[in-house]
């Protein structure tokens, strides 16, 4: 009976906190709590932001795979290996800027603003690749 009580402790105080962070108001983030949360929704709307992007570019891609000839073509895959090899990278290199505070309340929301930043970054490049030479 005592595991089913602290079970079931733990679950509502993860729902508190789950319920508490729906109601932060970002623009004015006061605890660390609270900040780690709003780097989380920023890098959650840039990796959105970047799933459009890439698309796009995959769109252009096999539009300019289609008019190539057959020895000249491969703009889809090496999209897709580039996008492929950028994640890693990114998750990686993020996680060792979380080190500049290792084990502390900080490391996470510098890893989330990290992948934010490197997610935009990537971002621009991939509707660069969409709008080609205007």
């Amino acid at each position: 009976m005592p595991r089913f009580l602290l079970a079931l402790i733990l679950l509502a105080a993860g729902s508190i906190q789950a319920s508490a962070q729906d109601n932060v108001d970002c623009n004015n983030a006061m605890t660390q709590m609270e900040m780690t949360h709003c780097a989380g929704v920023d890098w959650q709307e840039a990796d959105a932001d970047l799933n459009v992007a890439y698309k796009s570019a995959m769109t252009a891609m096999r539009e300019t795979d289609s008019y190539l000839p057959e020895n000249l073509k491969g703009a889809t895959d090496t999209l897709r290996e580039a996008q492929r090899a950028w994640i890693p990278y990114r998750d990686k290199a993020c996680e060792a800027y979380g080190f500049l505070a290792r084990g502390g309340t900080l490391e996470p929301m510098l890893v989330l603003s990290c992948r934010a930043d490197l997610t935009r970054q990537r971002t621009a490049e991939l509707n660069e690749l969409s709008k080609g030479f205007e």
